[in-house]
């Protein structure tokens, strides 16, 4: 959904929301549900700006107010005015949620309630001196410890539905963990039923090979040629029964990984939110001293899942790797950006860095500057070349390296936002 449509729905609820309220003390002054709602959407849809939102929302209740009251009681031109400072109220409510949350260093809930709080508290203030100083209406002292308790109630209550919807989404993506590993499970156990026609083959290609090289043996010291016709055949026939067998494994994995268990798609949210405490896990499981930190600044819904999972897991992997276990602190960070046509990934990390003689192969299968000199043992070289396969091929996208041997690595990756987003 495009921010149009959100303001667009968002000022709706919004205006529906403000038909709930109760009037206090100045006449036309009434105290509604709709900063409930509209707090909710400015911290649920942080993409939206607050003074765009607030200035929407102001004009669709003024209108609506108007509206309503003419259905009602007919046309009455000089009711318009009074609803004209209940527009100032929205309009200073969006430019104070924005300008207190630009300069928060860590938004949350808590946080946001007493942005709310002050914010809303102000905006009825402000609205209240309008209706006095331009329409001569009566001031109440006792009116301003009611809006601060009505400021707290409010806020509160948004602060309450946010936590309800922090824990409903924490069960679902429970669930949905729950499923994908059920499914993952079911697929293993599927895959190594199709494993056993690959090692029952294993023997008899060695069969066939050795087979093959005493026939070479025999022409070259030309031995029985009487034989080579029906040695010839039986190892054809062999090499034929080897590849049937092979193509009903083909069929049986492509039957499972792409008609029975095809995704529709994920949002980069949850895919972020699983990559989060699957890298985590493998932190501690390392026993490492490790900070990890992601960061988005949208979410976007796409059936390319699996390609961004395997980018995002095998760079993170490949920085815990690149840690330098005497740094501290050792800090790796995925950062995601969306440009104007392009989704921007970045995995950062203060680790050794690439050496500059590496950097022409780096994305080479098999190249690998991780080896164990005490053991022998040596990193596959896969994880780089494959990222950099699924990015340029599947993606349509690049990749750039910025390395720092004194400041780590960081791996800038360009998607289309056309590749990777799709409707819901």
């Amino acid at each position: 959904m495009t921010n149009f449509k959100k303001i667009l729905l968002g000022a709706l609820l919004v205006t529906l929301s403000s038909q709930f309220y109760i009037d206090i003390l100045i006449s036309d002054f009434r105290v509604t549900c709709a900063v409930i709602t509209l707090g909710l959407f400015l911290y649920i849809n942080r993409d939206i700006s607050p003074v765009v939102m607030g200035i929407a929302v102001a004009f669709s209740t003024y209108f609506w107010r108007v509206l309503v009251y003419f259905l009602r009681n007919g046309i009455d031109y000089s009711i318009k005015g009074a609803y004209i400072p209940e527009i100032f109220f929205y309009i200073i409510y969006g430019i104070l949620v924005w300008r207190l949350i630009n300069v928060t260093v860590s938004l949350n809930q808590n946080v946001f309630v007493i942005i709310t709080i002050f914010s809303d508290f102000t905006s009825n203030i402000i609205e209240i001196l309008i209706r006095i100083i331009y329409y001569n209406y009566t001031f109440y002292f006792d009116i301003i410890p009611s809006l601060l308790i009505v400021a707290m109630i409010r806020s509160i209550a948004v602060w309450l539905i946010i936590i309800a919807i922090k824990y409903y989404k924490m069960l679902l993506l429970k669930e949905e963990h729950e499923k994908r590993y059920r499914k993952l499970l079911w697929l293993t156990m599927i895959l190594k039923s199709e494993m056993y026609w690959m090692d029952k083959n294993v023997d008899k290609i060695e069969e066939v090979m050795s087979d093959a090289y005493k026939l070479f043996e025999e022409i070259r010291d030309s031995k029985n040629p009487a034989n080579w016709a029906g040695r010839s055949v039986k190892i054809a026939s062999d090499v034929h029964e080897i590849k049937k067998d092979y193509e009903l494994v083909i069929r049986g994995v492509r039957s499972i990984t792409e008609t029975p268990y095809k995704d529709n798609g994920m949002y980069f949210k949850d895919i972020m939110s699983i990559l989060e405490e699957k890298m985590k896990n493998e932190i501690r499981f390392k026993n490492l001293d490790v900070e990890l930190s992601f960061e988005r600044s949208t979410d976007f819904y796409t059936d390319k899942h699996y390609q961004l999972m395997s980018i995002f897991r095998n760079l993170i992997m490949n920085a815990l790797e690149a840690l330098d276990s005497n740094k501290e602190p050792s800090k790796i960070s995925l950062v995601h950006q969306r440009l104007f046509e392009e989704h921007l990934f970045k995995v950062i990390d203060n680790g050794s860095g690439i050496d500059k003689n590496d950097m022409e192969f780096i994305f080479s299968p098999g190249f690998s500057t991780k080896i164990n000199y005490e053991t022998g043992q040596i990193n596959r070289g896969l994880g780089l070349s494959l990222v950099k396969d699924i990015v340029e091929n599947d993606l349509r996208g690049r990749i750039r390296i910025e390395p720092a041997l004194e400041l780590g690595t960081c791996f800038s990756i360009y998607i289309p936002i056309e590749e990777i987003e799709v409707s819901v």
